[in-house]
């Protein structure tokens, strides 16, 4: 991967006095409920440079992001999640896909995405329109992926990924996406949580931590304000007595490498060696999930493919 410069002095300085992104992991009510709290300003914004997004865009692509990486939180080793929305609107879709070692990769379908009329809010639905949210489990040493899909209801991925845990696993959950921008449309705080029930906990827990859910702090403006996530989870939720578990590293990363792209060009059929070798050279190839690109002169295509044929 190669990561694209955040060029605003400004906003690196603003980054660089924040915590280090993470997640926090948490039991609380108790132990009938556990909480995942990330901190991703670094990661957000490491995205943005990357891809290249719009406010907007950058709204929607780093919401997934923060859910990814939340997801991701709930897997082990080297497994991973895959976060995929196919819809209607003008979005058309998004892919996230995030190691539970807590790196997180992907893209927008459309970036940018095109309007037909300026937002009049920040309501998401009209961008996503009709679609469906699938979640792929990718375990270490299973025979198969587990994907499970739902229908949006919402155009809200906060709350469409609970209507998939309550539709899919039968789990009550909650999800809360926050994204903080300034005055300059720049990304000054970004986080998110996932309140999990685990078996036992009543229905008057879970009343009470949706009544709790309308009356939060904004999250992504108490951590751009230089707080971690841990911090607010112990003040937010005291009256559940958190036990803090552990907290995990967090960032924006792909495993695209250079000799990856040479390996893909070397095993392609060779009628597409031959349109490469007749087209224009430097030979640009673009990662999808991070937008990485990586140049090849004629030369190294040549010596990739073994030379002329």
């Amino acid at each position: 991967m190669v990561k694209k410069l955040i060029k605003d002095d400004e906003l690196l300085k603003h980054i660089a006095s924040l915590p280090e992104d993470g997640r926090e992991i948490f039991l609380m009510a108790d132990e009938k409920v556990r909480v995942y709290a990330a901190a991703a300003t670094g990661m957000i914004n490491q995205m943005k440079a990357n891809h290249e997004t719009g406010p907007l865009e950058t709204l929607v692509l780093g919401q997934g992001y923060i859910a990814g990486a939340l997801l991701s939180a709930t897997v082990k080793g080297n497994d991973r999640i895959l976060l995929q929305i196919e819809c209607g609107g003008p979005i058309k879709g998004l892919n996230i896909e995030a190691w539970a070692c807590g790196a997180v990769r992907g893209y927008l379908v459309n970036n940018p995405i095109p309007l037909s009329k300026p937002l009049e809010s920040l309501d998401t639905s009209p961008l996503y329109g009709p679609g469906f949210l699938s979640i792929t489990k990718l375990l270490e040493g299973a025979k198969s992926p587990f994907t499970g899909q739902v229908m949006m209801e919402y155009g809200n991925l906060a709350n469409d990924l609970a209507l998939y845990y309550k539709t899919s696993e039968q789990t009550p959950t909650l999800f809360y996406l926050s994204i903080q921008f300034d005055d300059k449309a720049r990304v000054w705080g970004a986080g998110g949580l996932f309140l999990q029930a685990l078996p036992g906990c009543g229905d008057d827990v879970l009343d009470s931590l949706q009544e709790k859910s309308g009356h939060m702090r904004n999250l992504a403006k108490v951590l751009s304000e230089g707080a971690s996530a841990r911090e607010y989870v112990e003040k937010e939720f005291a009256d559940y007595n958190p036990k803090h578990l552990e907290r995990q590293p967090l960032g924006f990363s792909c495993p695209c490498s250079k000799e990856g792209f040479k390996n893909y060009i070397a095993s392609l059929p060779e009628k597409e060696k031959e349109d490469i070798r007749n087209g224009s050279f430097p030979l640009d190839i673009e990662c999808f999930n991070c937008s990485s690109v990586y140049s090849f002169t004629k030369e190294e295509i040549e010596e990739i493919m073994g030379g002329k044929k």
